[in-house]
């Protein structure tokens, strides 16, 4: 390769790993998987290595992937946080041997797992758990102490009291956890993690610890990185060490003198993989001496004394049997493929997502192919690509129907998923009605997703009007439900006939349409009639109101089931007019308001209701044309934007003061 041909690829090398950097460390958000990243990196070390003179002080061969992000305080770290040089290959850790031996003297290795979640660092004084931080840059990370309390596997309180202790460890989702938090963003309509170490760091990187908290986190920690009042001389002693403090390490940790004993120990764990409740990425070579590591030093990057072997997708190929769809929980149809059974990863793969018509369409997968499947992050399975087609295979096309209710089905523009049109579909009913009854919607208050799981299983609910026919009897008689919960829940339900339209409106779950834009809608036509009968040029004419979001409403009360689902609740007695939008007065005219953070006795949407209710309007962002921005405990950005443009910023009680005056 030429100088200047080589100069042009290592610059565009750079510029797409200093972009999947931030999407896989400050974003928590990956493109690419490892597999992917790691060639690309390759390739820039190959060129560097080449072309000495192409190397910058700044290239991602030379600097640790990650930031420290401006919602956490910089912590700077005393001792580095260094990243791993990894190999590939066995010839790859007999050089690393090699450059062992030859600067240090024989060693004795450790080979532990590669852990992949967030690495952090964790400080003691006086046996207390004072700060915790993540890598960041390696020099600089981010102070998350709050969120590192929030787990429970690492100790607040020493077993020893040491004066100063520091140790790095590896934050990470189990899959059992993974799996059910999946499954509860699937229920709300979140989108899912793309996998646990996504889900690990987003949750240790959220401002509301109690959310961390919520996430059941669980850390290995591996290393001593600073200790004042301990004599350590050797890794394996200091991971006993830290065990006896109280610290989960490393399941298993082996000693190995020989190369070759190293390499069958790092084949016998990469077999494991398929195996564990946590997610691995290789296996780590350790230098067992720390006088031999203070020989052999660091590179400005990596430490000389470890090397991580990181482990290819394991690739099968198999055949499609079939092609199986299946109704979420949002309602979205999502194919799976039936596969001839393979053993990836030590596990038996029968079946694997293909997402939805979009992913098909690309891979051109049709039943009867013969494909190549991985497992991605090692426990989800998916399809790489197909390699061939059987004769007389036909494109797949996504039904036109909903497997679940035979309701017609949508794939709206600029959106991938499919998804059923009906309101009473019964595949996505839990769904539906948690957010029917919620706080923002008809605020029926008991009604969690525990109990209306137990009231579908019992036949009760097949429909968010059903709710309104529960009898105290039929609720008294079921599991933990007593007379006095029964006849509160009746309660709940009869108050919640008198809310406005705008809560029924969001309670419905309208595509594209959220609390503010119900508001707008019942605002405008008043009465439920009223939208049944509006015109597309009726709904458009809303302020704030788009194509996609009035082809939505158009949509969904063009719909036999929502007229059905109407009319029960209709005859319920569930109110169908609007009143909150005739304005008591009209101090707050003209007048637009930004909200932001927690508020000490009110809702945001109560704040919201009491501004529109007096003529003002409630925007979602803050600009030049913001005239109050109302903040409370934790306001974020919408707070900073607000001070920087000048913008007066109130609290709830002058809110209250502009109410009475």
């Amino acid at each position: 390769m030429e100088f200047e041909e080589a100069k042009k690829q290592a610059a565009d090398l750079r510029k797409q790993i200093r972009y999947h950097n931030k999407k896989y460390y400050d974003e928590d958000a990956p493109e690419i998987d490892d597999f992917e990243y790691d060639a690309l990196y390759r390739r820039l070390e190959n060129i560097e290595a080449e072309f000495p003179d192409l190397v910058t002080p700044d290239s991602p061969t030379q600097t640790v992937g990650g930031h420290a992000l401006v919602k956490f305080s910089p912590v700077v770290h005393d001792v580095p946080m260094e990243s791993l040089h990894d190999s590939f290959s066995e010839q790859e850790l007999m050089d690393f041997d090699k450059r062992v031996r030859d600067a240090a003297g024989a060693p004795i290795y450790i080979v532990e797992p590669k852990f992949d979640g967030l690495s952090v660092s964790a400080e003691y004084r006086d046996g207390v758990f004072v700060r915790g931080s993540t890598r960041g840059d390696g020099l600089i990370g981010e102070d998350i102490t709050e969120n590192l309390r929030t787990i429970r596997t690492l100790p607040k309180r020493l077993k020893k009291p040491l004066s100063y202790l520091e140790v790095r460890g590896e934050v990470y989702m189990s899959h059992k956890v993974f799996n059910e938090l999946s499954a509860k963003m699937e229920l709300n309509g979140e989108k899912p993690f793309k996998n646990p170490r996504n889900a690990a760091a987003g949750s240790l990187r959220q401002k509301d610890a109690k959310i961390t908290a919520a996430r059941k986190l669980d850390i290995f920690v591996f290393n001593v990185q600073q200790a004042t009042g301990a004599d350590l001389q050797y890794h394996d002693q200091s991971l006993k060490f830290l065990k006896n403090l109280g610290f989960t390490v490393p399941p298993f940790f082996t000693p190995c003198k020989a190369i070759e004993e190293v390499i069958s120990e790092v084949h016998r764990i990469g077999d494991m993989r398929g195996s564990l409740d946590y997610s691995i990425d290789g296996a780590v070579v350790k230098v067992n001496s720390f006088a031999q590591r203070m020989k052999l030093g660091s590179t400005a990057k990596f430490p000389r004394w470890a090397e991580a072997f990181k482990y290819p997708p394991e690739e099968k190929k198999t055949k499609v049997l079939g092609i199986e769809v299946n109704v979420g929980r949002t309602g979205v149809l999502t194919p799976t493929g039936i596969f001839a059974p393979i053993t990836i990863a030590g596990t038996t793969v029968s079946r694997a997502t293909l997402h939805n018509q979009n992913f098909i369409s690309d891979k051109d997968i049709r039943i009867g192919d013969t494909v190549i499947l991985r497992k991605a992050g090692e426990i989800i399975p998916e399809v790489v690509s197909a390699v061939s087609h059987a004769e007389g295979s036909v494109p797949f096309k996504m039904p036109s129907v909903c497997p679940s209710c035979g309701a017609p089905v949508v794939q709206e523009e600029g959106e991938a998923a499919t998804r059923c049109t009906n309101p009473e579909c019964p595949a996505q009913l839990l769904r539906h009605l948690i957010h029917f009854c919620s706080r923002d919607a008809m605020d029926i208050d008991g009604f969690g997703p525990a109990a209306l799981q137990q009231l579908i299983s019992e036949g009760l609910v097949k429909s968010p009007a059903d709710i309104f026919s529960l009898t105290e009897p039929q609720l008294s008689s079921l599991e933990r439900m007593g007379r006095k919960s029964a006849k509160n829940h009746i309660n709940a339900i009869e108050k919640s006939k008198q809310n406005d339209l705008y809560r029924l409106l969001f309670a419905l779950g309208i595509p594209h349409i959220g609390l503010k834009a119900a508001k707008l809608l019942a605002a405008r036509f008043r009465n439920i009639d009223g939208i049944f009968h509006a015109s597309k040029e009726e709904i458009a004419s809303i302020d704030g109101y788009g194509e996609i979001m009035t082809e939505s409403v158009r949509q969904f009360f063009d719909l036999p089931n929502t007229a059905h689902l109407i009319g029960r609740l209709r005859d319920a007695g569930v109110n169908m007019e609007s009143e909150i939008f005739t304005p008591s007065d009209n101090r707050f005219a003209g007048k637009t308001f930004v909200l932001t953070g927690t508020l000490p006795t009110m809702t945001r949407s109560q704040a919201a209701e009491i501004i529109e209710s007096r003529g003002g309007k409630v925007s979602s962002s803050v600009s030049k044309k913001t005239d109050y921005v109302l903040a409370g405990k934790d306001a974020g950005s919408k707070l900073t934007k607000a001070n920087q443009l000048k913008v007066a910023v109130i609290s709830e009680d002058d809110l209250n003061n502009m109410l009475e005056s």
